[in-house]
């Protein structure tokens, strides 16, 4: 765990924690270090659309557990 006042390493386990892969930790450090917040606010957004679009989809195949899981239950009451 990196220390409150040590903000490249606050960034860093935070990237990692985000699920980002190597490249991506890579690439908002470098622009942490010049400086370039507009740069890694872009790479960091679509890293979130990405992540939201993979949650979206988990979610779907829950809804459709649930329905497989809902029709046996069914038959089995009857």
């Amino acid at each position: 765990m990196a220390e409150a006042t040590d903000t490249y390493g606050i960034l860093y386990q935070n990237l990692i924690d985000a699920n980002c892969d190597d490249i991506m930790i890579e690439k908002c450090m470098k622009f942490a270090q010049e400086g370039k917040k507009a740069e890694m606010l872009s790479l960091l957004l679509q890293h979130r659309t990405s992540l939201l679009n993979m949650l979206h989809k988990r979610h779907n195949n829950i809804d459709c557990i649930d329905y497989l899981i809902y029709k046996i239950k069914k038959e089995q009451e009857q």
